[in-house]
């Protein structure tokens, strides 16, 4: 079977997501003033930036609540880091987040 002409065909539980496929995520450079606004109305209004933006152009959004989390990128040398900080061996990374989670619930409460 030559695949150029005959492409393998997909599973039908993926045919809700053609609309996704086809896509495109689009960044905007705009000054901070813009982004603050924007950000600012998303976290008010509880929803994501790009619903926001989307709200803001007239197009559907999903209205959704976003999710109540917050993320970083911890690389080894920080899981060796909080490991120290937290008295932990840097492979505990289950126990570092949840030491993270109370410092950051504590920074929280200082606000």
């Amino acid at each position: 079977m030559n695949r150029a002409t005959n492409p393998p065909r997909k599973p039908a539980r993926w045919s809700g997501s053609d609309a996704a496929l086809q896509a495109v995520q689009v960044a905007f450079d705009v000054e901070a003033a813009v982004l603050e606004a924007v950000r600012r109305a998303a976290f008010e209004n509880n929803i994501s930036n790009s619903d926001q933006i989307r709200l803001i152009l007239g197009l559907p959004a999903s209205h959704r609540p976003k999710r109540p989390r917050l993320t970083v990128t911890l690389t080894l040398d920080d899981y060796e880091t909080l490991g120290v900080r937290y008295g932990l061996p840097a492979e505990e990374r289950l126990a570092i987040k949840e030491c993270v989670t109370r410092e950051l619930i504590g920074f929280a409460g200082r606000e």
